[in-house]
């Protein structure tokens, strides 16, 4: 799929300005961002469900518009099936919409729902709720799945469970865009991820690129009321933060010495901690900080 240059805008409000990205076949791709960033903007604009004010779309070689719906699964974040079915009825009715469906209850089974419960949809937990949209998006076995928020309202275990679900699409071949707001999700199911903000693609990359490039510094984290300047001749650079000092760019093997050293100039401390940047650090440098609004984009490659 491609968006070249895309626009949009709400009256006066732009929701998305000048956006560009091209998604490979059998990629997963992470759209991360604020809530108002316009990434339920994008993905509908991707999917045909909506037409851009400006730029370029393309899906499955074809306007979206156009593109074979057979071919593509869509759980928006606001799906909202009818309450009185249960799960199995649920994902019928949507499998039999398509020539070649898959099997209701095995579908269920591999979100993790028991096919033969009766219980209504409206009587679900949010988590079963959703697991059992995720197994109604699936009902084609789809060569492009967008999901928006997928996981949103399940417990840890069964956002594991269904992380495993994208991976095993992925693996078959099944190109995956997703929108998430845990990073720890896009950061272990996205080939790529993009970060939206205010309306602009701030940054792509892989998840190991982005943190190298936006993350910062590991360091340890040293609790003490000491003064940075006690300990500025370690070898790193040293900086305060709240009840800690943070002596940048440590890596792990060097604790004990960095310990060690501690000791012998007399500094007192209660606890170390190492701390390695992830893509949630990323998150909050590229969209809550500084410059992040009408930020150029940057698609950052090893």
């Amino acid at each position: 799929m491609v968006a070249d240059d895309v626009s949009e805008s709400y009256g006066d409000t732009v929701a998305l300005d000048g956006v560009s990205l091209a998604v490979e076949a059998g990629e997963v791709f992470a759209l991360i961002g604020p809530n108002g960033a316009g990434k339920t903007t994008l993905t509908r604009c991707l999917t045909g469900t909506r037409t851009p004010d400006g730029g370029r779309v393309e899906l499955l070689g074809s306007p979206p518009i156009e593109a074979a719906r057979e071919r593509l699964g869509l759980l928006p974040q606001d799906f909202d099936p009818p309450d009185r079915l249960s799960a199995r009825e649920l994902v019928a009715y949507y499998a039999g919409l398509y020539d070649d469906a898959r099997a209701p209850d095995s579908l269920l089974r591999t979100v993790g729902m028991d096919p033969d419960t009766d219980t209504w949809y409206g009587d679900m937990s949010g988590g079963e709720q959703r697991r059992t949209c995720v197994a109604a998006s699936l009902a084609n076995d789809p060569d492009v799945l967008f999901v928006d928020e997928p996981t949103t309202g399940i417990d840890p275990a069964g956002r594991r469970a269904l992380w495993d679900v994208f991976e095993d699409l992925a693996d078959a071949g099944t190109t995956v865009f997703l929108t998430t707001h845990y990073m720890a999700e896009a950061e272990r199911l996205a080939d790529r991820v993009g970060l939206l903000a205010d309306g602009s693609l701030v940054a792509t990359g892989t998840p190991d690129d982005l943190i190298a490039a936006y993350g910062g510094e590991q360091y340890l984290a040293v609790e003490t009321d000491a003064d940075p300047g006690a300990v500025d001749d370690l070898g790193y650079e040293v900086t305060r933060a709240g009840d800690e000092l943070r002596v940048l760019g440590v890596p792990p093997e060097a604790i004990g010495d960095v310990a060690a050293a501690l000791d012998a100039r007399g500094v007192p401390f209660d606890a170390l901690s190492w701390t390695e940047p992830d893509l949630e650090d990323v998150y909050l440098r590229l969209a809550d900080g500084p410059g992040a609004a009408g930020a150029d984009e940057t698609e950052v490659t090893a």
